[in-house]
């Protein structure tokens, strides 16, 4: 090394480029990145030491609060700090979105999100106030959500194409319940009604658990909805869950047939259960909260348990899910713009 030094030294005493210039010049510029990078690693080392706020733009009970607080409950006791969810449902999850772009870019704020969240409500409102893809630095899927048609247990049908009949002798006097204008319930009711050929009114609530339990009062008589929520209700007989929204059954439910064979071939809808942050979050942070996703997804008892409630467990990369949500950002802004769905 000293030779080389001494040598680039000698040639530019003679007038010739100096590799020793541009070696010093370049090594500078590492070096200055390496020193940049530290404290990002450093923070990251020290990652979490105090309480994690999970902020969920969601009603508690949700699809996505179920997943959520198994989750952080296992990832708090992997990195040894309390993750505690903070439910802001309000204007279809809009106010959490809001609240969480804005918060600290330090890991200790992180969002809860469905895929309406992040991809459905900013297609469908120019003061979102919020860009899924440049607001929020995605972290992991945790989920996917397996979705029903359910009933109130007074309607006088029993699955699928029993509902369509009646539904078609009833135009605009049958009343559907939702989370809002614009979530997951109100894109598949309107899917299904466009591949049935009916009518049905919507009636959306401050989030899905106050449309679900005015279903189960009988206020609602019809819904989609994601598992668990309905199992405990269908098993006491209060709801009927009328069609399975995937391709195929599923096994918790081999006794309740897809709407697809139902008459309504290629009829699915699903959703995904992810964690975010702020953008500008350090990547260590998030590669710290990535790891410790995935050892909680796949872990034997968190695993069975997301499966029992009807969910299919599936960790991802950061970037996967920026994938996931750049392709459904596009994808749902096609079907609003099909559907004639606004905000107002």
């Amino acid at each position: 090394m000293q030779f080389f030094i001494r040598h680039c030294e000698a040639q530019e005493r003679h007038g010739n480029p100096s590799r020793w210039h541009q070696f010093r010049d370049g090594l500078g510029i590492v070096i200055a990145l390496v020193l940049l990078t530290l404290p990002a690693h450093a923070q990251a080392q020290d990652y979490p030491n105090r309480q994690v706020r999970v902020l969920e733009p969601l009603a508690a009970a949700s699809a996505v609060d179920v997943v959520t607080r198994l989750i952080a409950d296992r990832v708090g006791h992997d990195l040894g700090a309390a993750f505690f969810v903070d439910n802001q449902p309000g204007a279809s999850g809009l106010l959490g979105m809001r609240a969480g772009a804005k918060a600290a870019p330090d890991g200790y704020t992180i969002l809860a999100v469905n895929d309406a969240i992040v991809t459905v409500l900013p297609n469908m409102r120019t003061d979102a106030g919020y860009d899924p893809r440049k607001d929020f630095a995605p972290i992991s899927l945790l989920a996917k959500l397996r979705w029903v048609l359910i009933a109130h247990s007074s309607l006088p049908v029993n699955n699928v194409q029993e509902f369509i009949a009646y539904a078609k002798a009833n135009p605009g006097k049958v009343d559907f319940g939702t989370g809002g204008q614009g979530s997951p319930q109100h894109i598949a009711m309107e899917l299904f009604m466009r591949q049935a050929g009916i009518q049905l009114t919507h009636v959306p609530f401050r989030g899905v658990t106050q449309a679900y339990t005015d279903l189960v009062s009988g206020h609602v008589p019809v819904m989609f909805i994601a598992l668990p929520a309905p199992l405990a209700m269908a098993a006491d007989g209060k709801v009927k869950i009328l069609g399975f929204a995937e391709s195929s059954r599923l096994p918790a439910l081999p006794d309740v047939p897809t709407i697809a064979e139902q008459g309504m071939p290629g009829f699915e809808f699903s959703s995904f259960a992810a964690w975010m942050a702020p953008a500008g979050t350090p990547r260590p942070i998030i590669d710290k909260l990535n790891a410790a996703i995935k050892r909680a997804v796949a872990d034997p008892e968190v695993n069975k348990r997301l499966i029992d409630y009807g969910d299919l467990p599936v960790a991802s990369t950061p970037e996967e899910l920026a994938a996931v949500i750049a392709q459904d950002y596009v994808a749902k802004g096609e079907l609003l713009k099909a559907a004639n769905i606004h905000a107002d």
